[in-house]
């Protein structure tokens, strides 16, 4: 990087708060997304770590003015390359940006920094609120806020409660340029012109640097339950899923886990999980205002199970039983991540998750790849997991693209998406080409030129221009 760029950046953050030499760099070049898929990341680039907006406009400024590429990058969590570089690049790292964490009860609203991670606002309200939560949980704790709503993050419990994108209320962002926008606030409706902000939602980063983020929290339940369903069937697991629904029984969260992901887990976290027998499972996450209404339900749902093939029933009334649970869940990509090729996040439309599931599992068969599948089958998104395991390099190369295709074209089939949470980023590029038609391309590509006309904002990333 031009020495030149490097001092105009201190004279901007502090000579600390720059990053040039090979090995400090070196943490900032790629994220969570399997490094068997994810090309190799450009060299050439230099760290900014500024601490407020006022700074962020700053850099984004001198970039503009000097045409260089910024790529913005919050916890580093994301599973489809959305932060690595791939020219000569400033890598704003928006780590520092985490002064703000603040809520108003009377607006049942909580305003963070971006680079407040998932972790410490779930701390801050344990800790500081009796009577509110945040009820999403995309995953990795280590996530921020602003990356939470740059790629419009899920998780497990969207069942109930929807994404990031039903939660944003506010927003600041700093564009390409260096302009800084406030959108939205604290208001409940707001059809005042084009939502700019529910734009920016999901963008990955390439529209704008999002450094403040207000959103909406809930009336905290009285507590949770944790059902572990096992079956002999994995078809029959699945099939369990769309009855639960049409119960009047609204989960917390509904995941199907096959017996290979519990494995992998068990090994991440050396935690055992509480079923020895079965296939697959479906772990259940319900949620009440009395441990009345929790066992009701609970036992509403251990009837459907049983009468879908499971083979037995375990509930986790104690919070250390579901954390135990949750955690072996949430590590199953740790277990599995040598061997994964890459994490296929499809979603279909609900009532299609048990044939998405059998049918993914044949086109699989057909290659001679073990695909290990498992997550939230209550919103139609089930994650994917092709393993490498028994192939040379050159053999799996070779055809998994095919076998990507085919996945792929079994969504469209089914009416689903090719990426339900995990985004575009760098990994998808290609495939979003075959999947949208050539006007949706066209016009995604004009909204990138208006807010970014030099393409320096992530770029490479989502669209190409």
């Amino acid at each position: 990087m031009d020495p030149k760029v490097i001092e105009g950046l201190k004279s901007i953050v502090g000579p600390n708060y720059v990053i040039s030499d090979p090995e400090g760099v070196k943490p900032y070049l790629l994220d969570e997304t399997s490094k068997n898929i994810c090309p190799e990341p450009f060299l050439d680039v230099v760290v900014v770590k500024p601490k407020n907006t006022e700074e962020v406009s700053k850099v984004m400024k001198f970039a503009y003015n000097n045409e260089i590429p910024v790529v913005p990058r919050g916890g580093g969590t994301g599973l489809a390359g959305g932060v690595v570089p791939i020219k000569p690049s400033i890598i704003l790292s928006l780590e520092r940006i985490k002064e703000k964490i603040e809520v108003d009860k009377g607006n049942l609203t909580m305003t963070c920094d971006a680079g407040v991670t998932l972790g410490e606002i779930l701390e801050h309200l344990e800790k500081n609120i009796e009577d509110l939560w945040f009820p999403l949980h995309p995953g990795d704790e280590g996530a921020t806020i602003g990356g939470l709503a740059a790629c419009n993050a899920g998780g497990a419990r969207a069942v109930k409660y929807g994404v990031m994108r039903n939660y944003v209320a506010g927003m600041t962002v700093v564009l390409p340029t260096g302009e800084v926008l406030r959108l939205g606030g604290k208001m409940v409706k707001n059809v005042t012109g084009y939502n700019l902000m529910h734009l920016l939602i999901g963008s990955e980063g390439t529209l704008g640097i999002i450094t403040e983020v207000t959103f909406r929290l809930r009336p905290k339940p009285w507590g949770t339950y944790t059902l572990v369903v096992p079956y002999e069937d994995p078809n029959k697991a699945i099939e369990t899923v769309p009855p639960i629904l049409r119960s009047g029984v609204i989960p917390l969260a509904i995941e199907y886990i096959e017996k290979e992901g519990i494995e992998a887990g068990e090994k991440a976290t050396g935690e055992k999980w509480p079923v020895k027998e079965g296939q697959a499972f479906l772990m259940i996450v319900l949620e009440g205002m009395s441990e009345e209404e929790l066992l009701s339900m609970s036992e509403k749902v251990a009837e459907i199970c049983q009468g879908h093939g499971a083979t037995d029933i375990f509930l986790a009334d104690t919070r250390r039983q579901q954390e135990r649970i949750l955690k072996i869940r949430s590590l199953i990509y740790e277990g599995l991540k040598d061997e994964t090729v890459e994490i296929l996040d499809v979603g279909v439309p609900i009532a299609s998750i048990a044939e998405f599931v059998n049918e993914s599992r044949k086109i699989g068969e057909k290659y001679g790849m073990k695909i290990v599948q498992y997550g939230h089958a209550g919103d139609g998104n089930v994650h994917q997991h092709p393993l490498k395991t028994g192939f040379k390099e050159e053999e799996w190369r070779e055809f998994y693209p095919d076998l990507k295709k085919e996945i792929f074209a079994l969504a469209r089939r089914l009416g689903g998406t090719l990426t339900a949470e995990h985004g575009i980023g760098l990994i998808k590029r290609e495939d979003l080409l075959s999947y949208l038609s050539e006007e949706e391309i066209r016009l995604m590509k004009g909204i990138k030129s208006l807010f970014d006309p030099k393409n320096l904002l992530n770029p490479g990333k989502v669209v190409v221009l």
